[in-house]
């Protein structure tokens, strides 16, 4: 992601496609549910569904999304896959990118998916106020661990 609708990570070039979206989204843990689709992204409204949940996109994932979409337009332009993330691989399937894509795209780097996911927690405790039945809400966690 990276993670997805939100604004921690680097804006520099050295980022890998996708390598933003690959990391865990507002709703929850990496490797978390099916990964997003196509139909999930609306760039026109600037809004992605994770989980369920509708967030808007700041604009590091909005530029990481329009990147993705321009490098799998051109490295599978006849593809017929409705994920957002794929290789090589499920290009010519329906899956989307697996687990240890997404672990190698964001290996070596110094924010973690699991960094990132916390620090967006903690960033969304901070900004929302501490109140765990909204953080229960927002990241799709239990609401015993949103007290905690």
């Amino acid at each position: 992601m990276p993670s997805l609708g939100t604004s921690t990570g680097s804006t520099g070039n050295s980022r890998r496609p996708g390598q933003s979206l690959a990391g865990p989204g507002p709703a929850g843990r990496s490797g978390a549910g099916r990964g997003p689709r196509l139909d999930d992204v609306d760039l026109g409204n600037r809004r992605i569904t994770v989980g369920g949940h509708v967030r808007l996109l700041d604009d590091l994932t909005h530029r990481t999304v329009l990147d993705r979409f321009g490098h799998r337009r051109t490295r599978w332009p006849n593809t017929a896959n409705p994920h957002l993330l794929i290789t090589q691989k499920t290009a010519v399937e329906l899956g989307s990118a697996g687990k240890l894509w997404a672990t190698r795209a964001t290996r070596n780097l110094t924010a973690t998916p699991e960094r990132l996911r916390v620090d967006r927690q903690l960033e969304e405790a901070l900004t929302h106020g501490a109140d765990p039945l909204h953080l229960a809400l927002v990241f799709g966690i239990d609401e015993k661990t949103a007290i905690r």
